[in-house]
């Protein structure tokens, strides 16, 4: 089957019709203009350098659909400003001074084992919201894998391991659990699926979500709609309906990671043998994993999303392939290890 760029098959819509060609730019103008909005905000609470934000910022112009959604058809349910205010009457306060002294950066947490260890026993760190980790911004979506392991390198970060995600979610850090010996000899489709099959039937006595031991309604942000155009996933009719993160500030884990649930999914990495660990340190990486959940998972539960939970090969890919998925409700966080 012949696979056509994001970019072809845009232009292919507006020559069909499909798209009118001043719908895409009306589409395309405004993004650019959020986008720097938001990279001078990425910028500033970071304090990225600007070298990195060089970096970053050819990484978004390459794509040119990095962002927070097509402006032209995305509807979020909340404002930031009435998402701050929500938290506000509420008492809470995102900024925790222990937790960044343990990152040595802002809006991240510690992986631990909570069984036994201290959040200063941590020998990695979790950003605590979606990309851009800046509470009350809208998850950045229509990103590729290797788009986003490239932007946490700039950002000194890595993207995480799956169980590393899967620890901050559950509220403990367990050893990882690779079944890599299931991975010798099959190809990847097939490796994927017999460490999963492995995985979960391990962990689907002691399931859980990030708020707790059974699936609420209303705790996370899970409440949106899809665009009523949106039949498929393409950018032109499926808008990125999210809400700011640190909107549902109940949705959180015993490690104070946040929106680990609902929002956006996350690309996380999925390594078949130890040389395609991140947390060891690799950077060519493995294959990958679609984590959590989004916004509608309220009203269309489309798959498992408990903590522990490992997808099916789902648009899999390596994650440093040029062509890794990417889609309107796709976002990732970042992990960072501790010297």
């Amino acid at each position: 089957m012949v696979k056509f760029t994001r970019a072809l098959a845009v232009g292919f819509a507006i020559l069909l019709g499909f798209v009118g060609f001043g719908e895409f730019l009306a589409g395309r103008q405004p993004l650019q203009q959020q986008n720097e909005t938001l990279l001078l905000q990425v910028q500033r609470v970071h304090g990225l350098s600007d070298a990195q934000m060089t970096s970053i910022r050819k990484i978004f112009a390459k794509s040119g659909y990095i962002g927070q959604g097509n402006p032209a058809i995305t509807r979020h349910p909340l404002t930031p400003e009435q998402s701050e205010e929500k938290a506000r009457s509420l008492g809470v306060r995102y900024e925790n001074p222990r937790l960044e002294k343990i990152c040595k950066a802002k809006y991240m947490a510690p992986l631990y084992d909570s069984t036994h260890e201290q959040p200063e026993d941590a020998k990695a760190c979790i950003d605590q919201f979606e990309f851009p980790d800046i509470p009350f911004t809208y998850p950045v979506v229509w990103v590729k894998a290797r788009e986003a392991a490239e932007i946490c390198s700039a950002m000194g970060k890595r993207l995480c391991d799956a169980h590393e995600w899967e620890g901050a979610c559950a509220g403990s850090l367990e050893p990882s659990d690779y079944r890599f010996d299931l991975a010798k000899g099959v190809s990847p489709e097939a490796a994927v699926a017999r460490m999963a099959h492995a995985h979960n039937q391990a962990y689907s006595a002691s399931k859980r979500w990030s708020y707790g031991s059974t699936y609420e309604k209303g705790i996370c942000a899970a409440g949106s709609k899809k665009s009523p155009t949106c039949n498929g996933g393409s950018w032109s009719d499926c808008g990125s309906n999210t809400y700011p993160t640190g909107s549902f500030p109940a949705c959180r884990s015993p490690l104070e990671v946040y929106d680990l649930n609902g929002n956006a999914a996350e690309h996380m990495n999925l390594p078949l043998n130890e040389s395609q660990m991140s947390s060891l340190g690799s950077t060519q990486l493995g294959y990958t994993e679609m984590k959590g959940s989004w916004f509608i998972f309220d009203t269309y539960r489309a798959h498992e999303d408990w903590c522990r939970w490992r997808a099916p090969f789902w648009h899999g890919s390596r994650v440093m392939d040029e062509h890794s998925h990417a889609n309107y409700h796709l976002s990732f966080r970042c992990c960072k290890s501790l010297n």
